[in-house]
């Protein structure tokens, strides 16, 4: 799948990407508000055995978060001490694994190529991923970004297999149980990403639907039911443990980790999250009004025009925050006056709920600077005006910025060939499915889209594709196509 001239470049992009990481580590250490729950999730199941949060002096078991990543913290915490720096430095090898899986999908998606060409392709697939600083600098933050491209990551190359997906080869018992064994794995290898970042399995979703979408004939619809059912077992597999300890301490079957982080019983500001559902489109925006919640007060000032649709609405509005901030927390009667303007405001434009401000957030998470691990404001406009308050603020922000939109135009050019290389259908619908689905929380935080960037400097790479080298049969070696089958 590989050729001689990869090897050649791999050790020199390796270190170079491990220089960037290191960078990160050392130049841009950073610690969000969820670190320490994770730290001391990590510490409590190590070194008390118990999976929990220590609340009124006591150790109590919790669910609010899924426990891959604490136990990715605790194994290297029983290993080399409870620091940060061998966190990160094992986040950096892990993201440059990411980066050499990257390659080999974009090895995949080469099909037939002459070697030349998938020599360029691979290549520079290994090097996007290298030197991509949107993913590395999560290395040196506490998060569960790393781990979760990683797995979601290995999990895309197992299910562009052959086997996995191509049912035409299916013609005997030994290949029907080659891919059972394929199915099975990439659904393990979800299940386990799905204990480090509960949206996980939207990788299933879209591997389910161009599978049946790519394979829809009778013939077939004994291997796709085979196909949804291992992927399924495989999935279910890793997660079993974590519903029966939850069914065990807490009296409920739950896979998944509470959507809001809640303890059970808590109860959460739904209709507030409905209201700025209908406006709420800039990552800025969660900073100034839903982290603000449970209890730290809310600046009227920083509504902004969106957020309502007349002077009345805004009065209706101020007044609801005004009360927010004096009963220092959302009591429910505020949240169902919030949840009453929501279903109003969708009401009267229906569409700017449920297309525009979805499409909105979709923009925002992609096409950003990706600044928020860095000490930068992230602010282009006025152009002039951001220049002269701070050179190398607005330069870097512009830089990366450009870089971002770089790297989406080529994975745009690279989508042009899916007819050359059909397992792009997988790579696009993972990346749509995941993009619709993150629309809906409560906040729009670029760093939801990450684990979808190796396979976006993938599908880039694709550009390089030469069309004289293109076959007129499909490769083997690449699948999932949403076309017609000529042998099914």
């Amino acid at each position: 799948m590989l050729t001689k001239p990869f090897y050649k470049h791999l050790f020199p992009a390796l270190l170079a990407g491990l220089g960037l990481r290191l960078f990160f580590v050392w130049r841009f250490p950073f610690s969000s508000g969820d670190t320490p729950y994770y730290e001391e999730l990590a510490r409590n199941w190590l070194y008390h055995g118990v999976y929990g949060f220590f609340s009124h002096g006591q150790l109590v078991s919790s669910d609010v978060r899924m426990p891959g990543y604490p136990g990715f913290l605790a194994i290297i915490y029983s290993v080399a001490g409870p620091g940060r720096n061998a966190v990160l430095a094992v986040q950096a090898f892990v993201d440059l694994a990411a980066c050499v899986l990257a390659a080999c999908i974009a090895a995949r998606l080469a099909g037939r190529a002459s070697e030349p060409v998938r020599s360029r392709i691979i290549i520079t697939a290994l090097w996007l991923a290298v030197l991509c600083p949107f993913t590395a600098n999560y290395s040196a933050a506490l998060l569960t970004e790393v781990l979760a491209t990683f797995l979601t990551t290995l999990a895309i190359l197992i299910f562009l297999a052959p086997s996995a997906c191509q049912l035409d080869l299916i013609r005997t018992r030994s290949d029907l149980s080659r891919s059972v064994r394929i199915w099975f794995f990439g659904g393990l290898v979800v299940g386990l990403g799905t204990l480090v970042r509960p949206e996980t399995p939207l990788l299933l979703v879209a591997v389910v639907l161009v599978l049946w979408l790519r394979w829809w004939r009778p013939p077939n619809w004994e291997k796709l039911m085979l196909a949804t059912l291992w992927m399924g077992a495989g999935l279910l597999l890793p997660l079993a443990p974590w519903a029966a300890r939850n069914a065990h301490m807490f009296g409920r079957v739950q896979f998944l980790a509470p959507r809001y982080a809640e303890t059970y019983g808590d109860v959460m500001p739904t209709g507030f999250f409905a209201w700025t559902k209908t406006w709420m489109f800039r990552f800025r925006d969660a900073y100034l009004f839903t982290w603000k919640l449970p209890s730290s007060p809310i600046a009227t000032n920083d509504l902004p025009s969106y957020a309502y649709d007349s002077p009345e609405e805004r009065t209706r509005v101020t007044s609801l925050i005004e009360r927010y901030n004096r009963e220092h927390g959302m009591a429910l009667e505020t949240d169902m006056e919030f949840e009453k303007l929501a279903r109003e405001r969708t009401k009267r434009h229906p569409l700017r709920t449920y297309v525009w401000i979805p499409i909105e957030r979709s923009a925002a998470m992609w096409f950003t600077p990706r600044i928020t691990l860095l000490p930068y404001s992230g602010r282009l406009w006025p152009p002039a005006d951001s220049w002269h308050r701070n050179p190398t603020d607005f330069e870097v922000t512009l830089g990366l910025a450009l870089l971002n939109f770089l790297y989406a135009g080529l994975a745009l050019a690279g989508v042009r060939h899916w007819r050359e290389s059909p397992g792009i259908a997988l790579i696009v619908a993972f990346i749509v499915i995941r993009t619709a689905f993150l629309t809906q929380m409560q906040t729009c935080e670029p760093r939801y889209v990450l684990e979808c960037f190796p396979g976006l400097l993938a599908l880039g790479a694709q550009t390089w594709h030469s069309r004289s080298s293109n076959l007129s049969q499909p490769s083997a070696t690449v699948c999932l196509a949403i076309m017609p089958s000529s042998r099914s």
